[in-house]
């Protein structure tokens, strides 16, 4: 993927939200930037999954309340298509009002985006999703906690993180508690670059999409406790 400044293509965004100004809004600033291109709008789920079978974008900025099928939905059926590579899910959401960044996590969903948004956050947003990063502000790592405190008991760590090292453990710890790469390597007293490798070793054992999935896996395993 080019970013400003390079020569190749750019990166390939669907906008999906009912209402039309955020669309536009959306769709007229990213398409002002030299690295991105908008291909292609629609206001409900069942439209965004046409969308995405036709453009195949890099990345889709996603509303959950849509009529005929939410963005919930159809970012599991876009997904699940098969002998397609799937995009990257970006979620639009107001944090006071959607009850369903849990799910849209479990669902595949790379990361969060306030509708309220500066130009600046939205371009970030989708540059970093395009990467291969997720894109999980602390409000987030909050809003997975406050699930998990609702909840009147916790699993026991599974069996599934037997697997990793004491290092790619506490990597997953810091990634869950909100760190960035940089964060953890400050942390650990380790370069960047070393993080990066035991993230991809974390993500690879664990079989996870990105970091957004290395988050659930944390709380759901119970490596990470609440309020920890």
């Amino acid at each position: 993927m080019t970013y400003p400044g390079g020569d190749g293509p750019r990166i390939r965004v669907a906008v999906i939200d009912d209402q039309a100004m955020v669309r536009e809004g959306f769709s007229a600033l990213l398409n002002a930037q030299p690295d991105i291109e908008v291909v292609g709008s629609a206001s409900d789920g069942s439209e965004a999954v046409h969308l995405v079978k036709g453009t195949r974008p890099d990345v889709v900025l996603m509303d959950i309340r849509m009529p005929k099928l939410n963005g919930l939905d159809a970012t599991r059926e876009i997904l699940a298509m098969p002998g397609l590579e799937h995009p990257r899910v970006v979620i639009l959401t107001t944090f006071d009002a959607d009850e369903y960044v849990f799910s849209a996590l479990r669902a595949g969903a790379s990361g969060f985006l306030l509708k309220d948004a500066t130009a600046e956050e939205l371009v970030r947003a989708v540059r970093i999703i395009a990467a291969g990063d997720s894109l999980l502000a602390p409000a987030v790592t909050g809003r997975l906690i406050a699930e998990y405190t609702s909840r009147p008991a916790r699993r026991e760590r599974s069996a599934m993180l037997s697997g990793l090292t004491e290092r790619e453990l506490e990597v997953m710890r810091l990634i869950a508690t909100g760190n960035s790469n940089a964060e953890i390597a400050g942390t650990l007293f380790l370069s960047e670059q070393t993080i990066k490798t035991h993230v991809s070793r974390v993500l690879g054992k664990l079989g996870l999409r990105d970091r957004a999935q290395v988050v659930i896996a944390a709380y759901e395993s119970g490596l990470v406790d609440v309020g920890s």
